[in-house]
């Protein structure tokens, strides 16, 4: 089937879905994932060590989000479980944290208006970003698949993002810009994201700051970030309320992230190694992508 024939039909199932679905609603679980580079740069970090903070940090990119819709509006939060609390690894090894929301953080979107409302708990203050969606122009491909018991369709488009670096050489930056008095622009390198969605669920939305395909996205591969729904409820009996958050110092995008880059250098510069440290006991933790 050509791209044509394929676009055509994406298109007259979308029709047929919506006109028959005037109150849809629904719930789409999903489940994040990060892939992490761990560099050990010491020979004092044994094997046993290095699995446990490989292990320690995974999990704190293994995330359950809910994602509650109707055809204009939703909101998407933190499934909050009550882990048992792990124990300190001892040393110097530390994990640090700089968002801290704990379950907190509610995204409200609207796709017809084409705003967003992010409330955010961002080192113990209340935020709440407020600013327009972003048009995300993606490229229908012809690929499917099934997720589920839903045929999902492939969509990519290409964008331009700051280049990773690690803690240890982003500190190093820091500090060397600061004492040359220079504001060195972030090297950026091209990326593609590719999602997969699915029009028998008639929503133009996805999870985070996914959306603007002919059907909920289900599947997002972003660098090494990666999003897939595991669960989705449609027209549940019990009618779903959809409120947009209204607490928080209210910022739009670009100040919230000029907070968050300051927030940032200051922890950390705070959590870089301290001089006099043993030689060859550094490590290196890439989260970048």
């Amino acid at each position: 089937m050509n791209k044509y024939k394929t676009h055509l039909v994406i298109m007259l199932l979308l029709i047929t879905i919506t006109t028959s679905a005037q109150d849809f609603q629904g719930v789409a679980t999903y489940k994040t994932q990060r892939k992490i580079d761990i560099k050990m740069d010491s020979t004092q970090v044994n094997n046993e060590m290095q699995t446990k903070m490989i292990e320690m940090m995974k999990k704190q990119f293994q995330k359950t989000y809910n994602l509650t819709f109707n055809k204009e509006e939703s909101l998407y939060k933190e499934e909050v479980s009550l882990d048992k609390p792990q124990t300190g690894m001892g040393g110097e090894f530390q994990i640090v944290s700089f968002g801290g929301g704990g379950g907190t953080d509610v995204l409200y979107k609207n796709t017809k208006d084409q705003r967003y409302a992010d409330h955010k708990d961002t080192m113990g203050k209340l935020f709440l970003v407020k600013d327009d969606l972003e048009k995300i122009d993606w490229k229908l491909e012809a690929d499917t698949k099934y997720i589920g018991e839903y045929q999902c369709y492939k969509a990519t488009y290409t964008k331009m993002v700051e280049k990773p670096r690690s803690f240890s050489n982003s500190v190093t930056t820091i500090k060397d810009e600061e004492e040359k008095g220079e504001d060195k622009e972030p090297e950026m390198i091209e990326r593609t994201v590719t999602a997969w969605y699915t029009p028998q669920v008639p929503v133009n939305n996805g999870p985070a700051m996914y959306q603007g395909l002919p059907g909920l996205i289900l599947e997002i591969h972003d660098g090494k970030l990666t999003i897939i729904c595991s669960k989705i409820v449609l027209n549940p009996e019990e009618k779903i309320s959809i409120e947009e958050p209204t607490k928080g110092k209210t910022v739009n995008q670009k100040k919230y992230d000029e907070i968050m880059e300051k927030k940032t250098k200051e922890m950390m510069e705070r959590y870089a190694p301290r001089k006099g440290s043993r030689n060859g006991e550094s490590i290196e933790i890439r989260i970048g992508g």
